[in-house]
């Protein structure tokens, strides 16, 4: 489909009450996948690749949260969708609350995992991604010279036994796609909008109180690395009914650690909550 001149690539499955899912920084449908081959016989699963990510274009331009909220609204729009439960992973879960901020007509319900916006604290590898000069840096790590001596060596430990944990998997897919400039642009300016070197620049507690009568759900890794579980526990006291799942040993992929698990809950809380609007 194109949308503002540019190609947004997404996937569109199933019949029933609408699910759409918005992936994090260097993500894309791949990551959702799993949830829309288990979700499509009863819902209607609606994933896209963000503009800068995946199949999509990736222009110069606006990459903040709002623009990647209006986008998504006026995908719904071509498709002829309404009302939706938002499910936002990472930096897809400050775009999940900033789609609530803006159109809170359109929600049905909010699914946060391991979401940014609701502290500040955050890996300093994203933190590095806004330093001057990190674009040169980016362009000899995500260098095919480089991703291939280091999947070589990933191949080496993995005779040997070694066997990498959803987050390594998911951040080394999100890596091999930053193999051309126009990636890696886009790449910096989604980071720069939300990150700065002190940690996330974007905060949605000020708001957190304002939350309408609308079921929240938080999903989190408990071995999380990127952002800190307890924003979890933290954002649960500001919003009255929240519901939270820990996912014990998971890290910042929770509902890749274990996709079952993530499918039940996620069945469960849809299935338990009466949706909000309409």
């Amino acid at each position: 489909m194109v949308l503002h001149g540019h190609e947004l690539s997404y996937l569109d499955r199933g019949d029933g009450p609408v699910v759409l899912f918005i992936h994090g920084i260097l993500g894309s449908q791949h990551n959702w996948v799993h949830l829309v081959n288990r979700m499509d016989d009863t819902q209607r699963v609606i994933v896209p690749d963000l503009f800068g990510h995946g199949a999509s274009a990736k222009p110069m331009g606006d990459y903040s949260l709002s623009s990647h909220a209006a986008t998504l609204r006026d995908l719904l729009d071509r498709l002829g969708v309404d009302t939706v439960t938002v499910v936002g992973h990472s930096l897809g879960g400050g775009i999940a609350m900033q789609f609530y901020y803006l159109f809170p007509e359109r929600v049905e319900r909010l699914v946060l995992v391991a979401s940014g916006g609701l502290g500040r604290e955050v890996s300093p590898l994203l933190r590095a991604a806004t330093l001057p000069g990190a674009e040169h840096v980016l362009s000899v790590v995500a260098s095919g010279w480089v991703l291939g001596r280091v999947e070589s060596a990933g191949r080496t430990a993995a005779r040997i036994g070694w066997k990498p944990g959803a987050d390594v998997g998911a951040i080394w897919r999100g890596f091999t796609s930053l193999g051309d400039k126009e990636s890696r642009k886009a790449f910096l300016a989604t980071t720069r909008a939300v990150v700065d070197p002190g940690g996330q620049t974007v905060s949605a507690h000020d708001h957190l109180g304002d939350v309408g009568p609308i079921p929240v759900l938080l999903v989190w890794g408990s071995r999380d690395r990127m952002i800190p579980a307890w924003h979890a526990i933290k954002a649960q006291e500001s919003v009255p009914g929240c519901q939270v799942e820990l996912f014990e040993g998971a890290g910042h992929f929770p509902h890749l650690d274990d996709p079952d698990r993530f499918a039940d809950v996620l069945a469960r809380f849809i299935a338990t909550t009466s949706p909000a609007a309409g």
